[in-house]
């Protein structure tokens, strides 16, 4: 009799081995079914009522919709959007944390600060690239140059003559003028301003020759008729200005936009990061949720988690190298 038992309770305990690979799968399904069941906190690392806040919000009402929760924005600001970025990192992997980065958290910020409390590649999981921004390239209206090329031609016969605009050391503005000065072989001064609306009269006055402003700030001075826009620095144009050229027409492969994306803590499982991601993608083919993006000068991107951090990585080795090469740092 407790031979039987014993073969009995082996047989059993085979049984349920060979079968544990599909009740881990129905647990698994079970557990990605039942998500979300409670309301999703979004961390964006800015202030309430700035650009990214506001992309957040409106990403954050449709995406809630498409997921079945509420998805509450909680804004995180300080230091560059680390303080934020930081928070999510060391979120429960549930599913229940998202964090809305952008190319300030994980690209540019790595890449010119190495002591950041983070690491923007391995600390987090990749869901979905939400939308992208380029800036516009504005000259005064005083300026010989009406095109991207004639505008490279009078600054190489012009060394060291001109000047360009930025919001000050480090900054998406500041790198991508170094790129430019990089790809163009072109020697043109900087001179930092305490943000770009501050440089505003200084270019429409002549005093500046070149800044590479965010495409919301700098399009109503075009449209004004105060500055000329040469171009977007966008890979290629962008419907948000279809009649302007990219610089990539004349530099071929220059490209420098500001990405926005949602990741969530390190270990998120991958039938929950691919839920929210269906969902993100969702949202964004919303037509009003692209019209207010529009608004904001971005435009909806989407994707899978993996197109995400590959782009993610490149953006960020594309930074590293022009940090290194022109020896810029945030001071």
């Amino acid at each position: 009799m407790k031979r039987r038992h014993i073969i009995f309770s082996t047989l059993a305990s085979v049984a349920v081995c060979a079968a544990g690979p599909a009740f881990s799968q129905t647990a698994s399904a079970v557990s990605a079914s039942g998500y979300p069941s409670r309301p999703i906190r979004m961390i964006v690392p800015f202030p309430a009522g700035g650009a990214t806040d506001i992309l957040a919000r409106a990403l954050s009402q449709k995406l809630g919709e498409k997921i079945g929760q509420p998805v509450i924005v909680d804004n995180r600001p300080g230091a560059g959007g680390t303080i934020g970025a930081d928070a999510a990192s060391k979120a429960a992997a549930d599913g229940y944390t998202l964090l809305l980065a952008t190319s300030s958290t994980h690209s540019i910020g790595p890449a010119i600060n190495p002591k950041i409390p983070y690491n923007a590649e391995t600390d987090f999981t990749p869901i979905a690239y939400v939308a992208s921004s380029p800036n516009i390239v504005l000259v005064p209206n005083s300026s010989p140059a009406k095109t991207m090329r004639q505008f490279i031609d009078y600054a190489r016969k012009n060394p060291g003559r001109l000047n360009y605009a930025s919001s000050g050391n480090g900054t998406i503005v500041h790198l991508t003028s170094e790129y430019f000065k990089a790809q163009s072989d072109t020697y043109i001064l900087h001179i930092p301003y305490r943000g770009t609306a501050l440089a505003m009269p200084d270019l429409i006055s002549g005093k500046l020759d070149v800044l590479f402003d965010s495409f919301v700030t700098g399009m109503p001075h075009v449209k004004d008729g105060k500055l000329r826009a040469l171009a977007v620095t966008s890979l290629k144009r962008t419907a948000l200005a279809p009649d302007l050229p990219a610089v990539a027409e004349t530099l071929p492969g220059f490209e420098s936009v500001t990405w926005f994306g949602v990741y969530g803590p390190k270990g998120l499982p991958a039938d929950l990061a691919g839920k929210v991601n269906q969902a993100v993608n969702s949202a964004l083919a919303d037509s009003d949720v692209k019209e207010r993006f529009a608004r904001l000068g971005a435009e909806p991107t989407g994707g899978t988690p993996q197109a995400f951090a590959a782009m993610v990585k490149s953006d960020t080795n594309k930074w590293k190298k022009i940090i290194s090469e022109r020896k810029i740092s945030a001071e």
